[in-house]
């Protein structure tokens, strides 16, 4: 994720933290110091928002755990100061394997109110009649095990709460893919969390809370987003990449000018280009990067001084909704399709796009299947 530091690795994971995390460590020390309380307590804060996203780190270690056991790796964790994203290569096909993915961060979080329960316990400093529950979190004199007990407790029923992107709306996506078909589900599942994410709207109105808004907006992106992702990769599925690929497309040659791509780019005729050598793929000239090779070399800088050499490629049997997904995870708008060493095809995010319209308009045709043989 962009504008994000690595801060360590576990257990193979890399560990980021996101910049608008330190906006929030400074907020909890500065307020306090701004409310007259004293640096003292500004610390006690910082301390504790820090124990907090160590509680998040060990929730999604969970979630990546999970995973490894059905071979999905995690491509990093990173903090934010809504919470941890753990980004996984690709989620569970198997509804039941998704639903122990879901499940395993809140699991986490009851293990450890267990613990904390128990060391207060052991220590006789259970103090459990405080008053209101929010007293768990702003009272500076709270103990500490029964802080813990609280913040684990809250955020695994937080997290339970069904609405995508949270784990509740995974699990509940889970239950009902187990009797029904996978898009019918994440659209059921879907509509609920939008639902929910007005309900917090409302609260947050209500409350006059900007913050449970901010959460519900993104419950309400992350329902879409997941909707719209789920939709794209059912109707891309089972058909091979040759079907959809631009065979008429332009390359390039590293020793081109970057003159010759933007004359390109202006006649309309693409944005990214593949680039050869001797007739053997050694690049991508993405929009972005050109734009910055003008900006860094002049119109005469050389192509292949401006390239990416590290890309991704297809072949042309590959099914397109893994293509699809690759495209979405590596944000390279571009996939060039080799076979036997050849590029015989480019594959981009503009033309799956239509694709997919032209494959959903077809299919909702009377002669569909007959339309479908000759596309």
């Amino acid at each position: 994720m962009k504008w994000s530091w690595r801060i360590g690795t576990v257990f193979g994971i890399g560990v980021y933290l996101h910049f608008t995390f330190l906006i929030l460590m400074f907020f909890l020390l500065l307020a306090p110091v701004l409310r007259g309380d004293g640096i003292g307590t500004g610390l006690m804060w910082t301390l504790k928002g820090v124990a907090l996203f160590a509680i998040v780190v060990l929730h999604e270690l969970g979630h990546a755990l999970a995973a490894r056991r059905f071979d999905i790796a995690t491509r990093d964790i990173t903090l934010l100061p809504i919470g941890g994203v753990a980004r996984l290569e690709r989620m569970p096909e198997d509804p039941k394997q998704e639903l122990v993915v879901a499940v395993a961060g809140p699991v986490v979080n009851v293990v450890l109110a267990v613990f904390a329960y128990g060391a207060l316990v052991v220590s006789s400093a259970a103090e459990l009649h405080r008053g209101p529950v929010a007293n768990l979190f702003l009272d500076p004199g709270v103990p500490v095990f029964l802080w813990l007990l609280g913040v684990n407790v809250a955020l695994a029923a937080f997290n339970l709460i069904p609405a995508f992107p949270m784990d509740g709306g995974r699990v509940l996506r889970a239950l009902l893919a187990m009797r029904t078909d996978y898009v019918r589900a994440t659209h059921v599942a879907a509509y609920i969390g939008q639902g929910m994410a007005l309900l917090f709207i409302l609260f947050g109105l209500l409350q006059g809370n900007p913050f449970i808004m901010f959460i519900a907006l993104f419950v309400w992106m992350g329902a879409t987003e997941e909707a719209s992702m789920v939709q794209m990769r059912s109707a891309l599925s089972g058909i091979p990449a040759w079907r959809a690929m631009i065979t008429n497309f332009q390359a390039l040659a590293p020793s081109d000018t970057l003159k010759t791509a933007v004359d390109h780019v202006m006649a309309g005729f693409q944005q990214d280009f593949p680039v050869l050598d001797g007739g053997e793929l050694v690049g991508v000239l993405t929009r972005s990067d050109l734009l910055a090779g003008l900006a860094d070399a002049g119109p005469e800088g050389a192509v292949g001084d401006t390239m990416v050499r590290d890309f991704q490629t297809a072949n042309p049997a590959d099914m397109l909704d893994g293509v699809f997904v690759r495209i979405q995870e590596c944000k390279c708008r571009t996939i060039p399709v080799v076979a036997n060493g050849i590029l015989v095809g480019i594959l981009t995010a503009e033309n799956l796009g239509e694709f997919m319209m032209v494959q959903s308009a077809l299919r909702g045709s009377g002669s569909s299947k007959a339309m479908l043989r000759r596309f």
